[in-house]
């Protein structure tokens, strides 16, 4: 697995650089993760008509309306995924066994797409294909701004509101978080990093 760290990095620029190391993938065969967060900002899924109040700018993931700010540690995956589904069992796998670990309350919700303790979401998860390749990835709250995540329902979900680790009692540095998801993606992809 090839890390690439890109420290906080504008959404529209993030998204050009990741179809980048999606190329790549594609011709190097190499699994790629990409480690960054972005400025404050509100993002919709493709397949999202609804209007909420506020700018959103439009993603080609799946996935309703997601926030983004930093705090937010996002995981962008340019993986083989020819198996999308054996592909996503691994991530959500790899993401059970770091809140196994550190915050074991949490669990995956299935009808949900997400992260959650109770009705607090945590995690959000949004990917696409593209020529046996995924694009996107998975955003973890670890030391938001909560106020300004709770602009919105995540995921325009009723009765769910945003949380974070730290928010849980869990304090660990963004780069400590990082450190222990990459380290669950390696066992979970048999994939040592590069």
């Amino acid at each position: 697995m090839i890390v690439h760290s890109w420290g906080e990095v504008e959404y529209l620029q993030a998204r050009e650089k990741m179809q980048q190391i999606h190329d790549r993938a594609v011709a190097d065969g190499q699994n790629h993760l990409i480690l960054c967060s972005h400025p404050k900002l509100f993002t919709v899924g493709r397949d999202e008509n609804g209007t909420f109040g506020m700018a959103t700018v439009q993603s080609d993931r799946g996935g309703s309306i997601t926030c983004h700010s930093p705090g937010q540690n996002i995981f962008y995956f340019c993986f083989d995924a020819k198996n999308p589904v054996k592909f996503y069992k691994k991530v959500l796998l790899s993401f059970e066994d770091f809140f196994i670990k550190y915050l074991p309350e949490v669990f995956y919700d299935k009808q949900r797409a997400g992260f959650y303790i109770q009705n607090r979401k945590i995690v959000s998860l949004g990917f696409r294909y593209s020529k046996g390749v995924s694009l996107h990835g998975v955003a973890l709250n670890v030391a938001v701004d909560l106020d300004f995540h709770a602009q919105i329902n995540p995921c325009n979900l009723k009765g769910v509101v945003p949380t974070s680790l730290h928010a849980e009692g869990l304090v660990l540095s963004e780069e400590e978080v990082n450190s222990a998801i990459v380290h669950c993606l390696e066992k979970r992809f048999d994939d040592a990093a590069i």
